[in-house]
């Protein structure tokens, strides 16, 4: 794997490289020697925050993790993303898709139980045709955060969410 580590309000280390080289490199095993692991490092006042994003054909494994303390940051990363290849590897198998961006032991060996997704709970209900801004405002009402609905300018079926800063983001169908 190749690390490509970026700091932000940091300044990255050579200890703080080796960690991240350390902690990940232990996912290693599971990809080929040529994948790209991109890496951001961030600290904003008490915020100690990494983010890893994995470009893998078709697909992008990625996870942020905030804590008071980098190196809690690099160890709760590492979990999530193999939790995250571990889910992912199912998918690989069960659609037969190409996981050249992995190692052979990565998609043929079984790696204990992995979890299943499963639908508790079935919503339905009437789509009304309304504009982005109202789609916000209904969101806030119902306390939820996401919402989705009818855009009345592309009658196309949108989701607006919430996004951290108490900002909203909209998600559109691209044609």
């Amino acid at each position: 794997m190749r690390f490509d580590i970026l700091g932000r309000n940091i300044e990255v280390t050579p200890g703080l490289r080796a960690a991240v080289e350390e902690k990940l490199g232990k996912l290693d095993k599971f990809f080929n020697p040529d994948t790209e692991v991109h890496v951001t490092l961030s600290v904003e006042k008490d915020r100690q925050k990494i983010e890893v994003t994995i470009p893998v054909k078709g697909n992008i494994i990625r996870s942020e993790q905030v804590s008071n303390d980098m190196y809690i940051s690099i160890d709760l990363v590492e979990e999530v993303i193999e939790r995250q290849l571990k889910k992912y590897r199912t998918k690989i198998v069960d659609r037969h898709q190409s996981g050249t961006s992995f190692t052979s032991l990565y998609t043929e060996e079984n790696f204990g139980e992995e979890e299943d997704v499963k639908i508790v709970k079935t919503k339905k209900f009437d789509i009304k045709p309304m504009y982005a801004e109202d789609a916000c405002v209904q969101m806030e009402l119902l306390g939820h955060s996401f919402y989705v609905f009818i855009n009345a300018e592309t009658d196309q079926v949108n989701v607006v969410y919430k996004r951290k800063g108490d900002t909203y983001g909209l998600i559109e169908p691209e044609i």
